[in-house]
């Protein structure tokens, strides 16, 4: 799907057009509507804070808070990362997927934890999320430095999130 040259042409020429010029207002709008996109999940499947102190949680739990705090500001940087790849017209078919598949699987996770209570599918989609920031920061760096150094926070909490979610897997 996401290797048809037709579709990477056509979403590749929308972000072109997008990415001429200065920052103006319909960039701006963009910008926040792939913000928003990243905050969907938790929106729409927020924190079930019933069922989530239900669980046996290592003692290395971070306060639920700092989730909170954390996410949005991860989803900032990828989402700013993003736009200075799109800016600098270097949106390309491989680059693309790889970010739309860590879209998916980061969002899936707030749908199988909180929403779904299946901590298996959970772990599994944690694992695979891991694996598909390691390749989306591989693309990212094929195309711009700095979008690249702006995904470590989110690679490093990823990998503290998988360590804290495996052990509430295995304890639970």
């Amino acid at each position: 799907f996401f290797h048809n040259n037709l579709f990477s042409s056509y979403y590749c020429n929308i972000f072109h057009k997008i990415s001429k010029g200065a920052w103006n207002v319909m960039t701006y709008i963009f910008f926040l509507v792939i913000l928003f996109l990243w905050l969907i999940s938790g929106i729409l499947f927020p924190f079930d804070s019933l069922f989530y102190y239900s669980l046996n949680l290592p003692k290395f739990t971070p306060p639920s808070i700092l989730f909170a705090i954390i996410w949005p500001i991860l989803y900032f940087l990828l989402t700013l990362s993003f736009f200075i790849i799109l800016k600098k017209d270097k949106v390309n078919r491989h680059y693309l997927f790889a970010y739309i598949l860590n879209y998916i699987l980061n969002q899936s996770f707030s749908l199988f934890f909180f929403y779904q209570k299946n901590l298996i599918l959970t772990f599994y989609d944690i694992i695979l999320l891991l694996f598909s920031i390691i390749y989306l920061l591989k693309e990212t760096k094929k195309v711009n430095k700095i979008s690249f150094y702006l995904l470590f926070p989110y690679l490093l909490w990823t990998i503290f999130a998988t360590i804290l979610f495996g052990t509430i897997y295995f304890i639970n």
